[in-house]
């Protein structure tokens, strides 16, 4: 069926905007700062397929191309004759969601005069869902798997699961809380569907889904169909795990106007909490490639029907279960380099080099006041991005995930932690014709009269983000404690009281043959304090 073009545009506009006032909502009402401050979640609205049609422009991008996969496996077991309005289904599987288990997915149906049109999904990372450090080598020890299970039926909690799921989580207020500010923004996305379907006075979202879904497959058709046929390959290493480094191995096969990603060659699993699911590595390959072949279009279901990745089946990027997958980001956030590097020779003016965020460093603090009152959050704070072929790297700039870095009052007021400096790092962004982005410095005191743990789980320790093109290397992350002690950055540490941490975070890579670069720029960085006026501009420094 041919749709106005004009009534089309005004259509998904609208359901687009829907999604954004409904994680306005998630928002405005969560309870932990996970959401609240750094934007860990999504909200998309689906066709009765399970298709996503429209996304929030805000959260975590590649995270709804994981909400529609999931949908589909759901409706396998859950037929759509067995859903009713008011439904919401929870899960965190790992295999099937989106990673890891502390992000909750939730899944509701949408119904119009009594028929089943669609469904909305939401994704959020969750302040606590029981466990350890985050250091586990299985995922039991990782926290709760909640396995596809109503939290609500036909609108009437369960309160069972409920009761079952606060038992086993330490933050019992903020995770129920956060649920609740979830169940909010589904129905935000229900009146706001229903509203769309009587506006335009359709049935359905069918013929509107279909049309949608081949513009954006026909704009990413067109885009991969501009890059030469051939198979282009790439390797990156990252720290991984004392005795097993990480090694990604990426080969791109362009053929026509689709296009394989193969990670064939890739580290095997690990007994240790970096292992991606397999749902993981797709999502964080197709996104980057999203953004680089066809940034201007809407993301949805047919973004990445000419997409496919593949990997075998027990390696890191594609463990067996029950792997432990709680720190996947620090394999998944490296794809985007490989993919990059892989695409350089063909595609020099879109790729950038590799962002000292991918993989992102995440410090969770955790332990009790002087109160006696517990507490635990997540320091969520950026590198610096990638330079690019015509600009330098932004700095403290999450990629290839869209978190944000929160407020630091936020921070202080939540927890008994002070920060005393929270600061650009000079020199740390790579050298080149375009520098890469700079990454900061925390400083952070424990204020309390008990010890704080701290977890760290990073990389780029070793390994830093690495320039293209002739560019220079970014600076490697670091944690050093008061006392002048490197803490590495996969460890679980004590903070005594009064005892401080310097973070920090490491700088994006350069772009180009740094002997290109424009004098005027070498002396505004030197002016603004982004360098140092005696620094080798040849490589970044340690």
């Amino acid at each position: 069926m041919d749709l106005d073009p004009i009534r089309l545009e005004v259509q998904w506009d609208r359901l687009s905007a829907a999604t954004d006032e409904a994680a306005s909502i998630m928002l405005r009402s969560a309870f932990s700062t996970i959401i609240r401050e750094s934007n860990d979640y999504t909200v998309v609205i689906m066709d009765r397929r399970g298709r996503t049609m429209a996304e929030t422009r805000a959260g975590i991008p590649a995270f709804a191309g994981l909400i529609g996969t999931l949908t589909e496996l759901l409706l396998e077991t859950m037929p759509p004759e067995s859903w009713s309005e008011g439904d919401r289904v929870i899960t965190n599987d790992p295999w099937i969601a989106t990673g890891h288990l502390p992000d909750v997915a939730m899944i509701a149906p949408l119904f119009h005069e009594g028929a089943l049109v669609g469904f909305t999904g939401t994704a959020a990372h969750l302040p606590d869902i029981g466990g350890g450090t985050g250091l586990s080598t299985e995922l039991t020890a990782e926290g709760v798997l909640i396995p596809p299970i109503h939290l609500y039926r036909a609108g009437e909690l369960n309160a069972e699961v409920k009761t079952l799921l606060l038992a086993n989580v330490r933050l019992r207020d903020q995770v129920w809380g956060d649920l609740q500010a979830q169940a909010a923004a589904h129905e935000v996305c229900r009146r706001r569907a229903s509203e769309f379907l009587e506006e335009f006075e359709e049935t359905s979202f069918d013929d509107f889904a279909d049309a949608v879904h081949l513009l954006t497959d026909q704009a990413m058709r067109s885009a991969i169909g501009d890059i030469p046929d051939g198979i282009y390959r790439s390797e990156l290493d990252a720290d991984g795990v004392p005795g097993h480094p990480t090694h990604i191995a990426c080969t791109v096969t362009i053929a026509g106007d689709e296009i394989t990603i193969d990670y064939t060659g890739t580290s095997a699993q690990v007994d240790f909490p970096t292992n991606c699911t397999m749902n993981y590595t797709r999502a964080y390959s197709m996104y980057p490639l999203k953004l680089v072949l066809d940034p201007a279009t809407r993301t949805n279901h047919g973004s990445y029907r000419a997409m496919t990745v593949t990997a075998p089946e027990g390696t890191i990027v594609n463990p067996a279960f029950p792997a432990p997958v709680v720190a996947r980001h620090l394999t998944g956030h490296l794809l985007s380099s490989a993919i990059y590097r892989a695409l350089a020779p063909v595609l020099p003016e879109q790729i950038i080099a590799d962002s000292g965020g991918a993989p992102a460093l995440r410090v969770r603090f955790s332990g009790r006041d002087d109160a006696g009152e517990p507490f635990a959050l997540m320091l969520f704070a950026n590198a610096g991005m990638g330079a690019s072929s015509h600009r330098d790297g932004l700095a403290t700039t999450a990629f290839p995930t869209n978190s944000g870095s929160g407020s630091i009052e936020a921070l202080e007021a939540s927890s008994p932690l002070r920060v005393l400096r929270k600061e650009l790092r000079r020199d740390s962004g790579g050298a080149g014709t375009f520098r890469g982005g700079l990454g900061q410095v925390i400083e952070v005191e424990n204020t309390t009269s008990r010890p704080v743990q701290m977890a760290l789980l990073g990389d780029r320790q070793a390994h830093p983000a690495r320039g293209v093109l002739g560019g220079g290397d970014g600076a490697p992350a670091a944690a050093v404690l008061g006392s002048g002690e490197t803490v590495p950055l996969k460890s679980v540490t004590s903070l005594a009281p009064g005892e401080t941490v310097v973070i920090s975070f490491p700088g994006g890579g350069g772009y180009g043959d740094p002997d290109l670069r424009d004098p005027d720029l070498v002396t505004l960085d030197e002016a603004m304090g982004y360098v140092s006026a005696a620094i080798d501009r040849t490589e970044a420094p340690a």
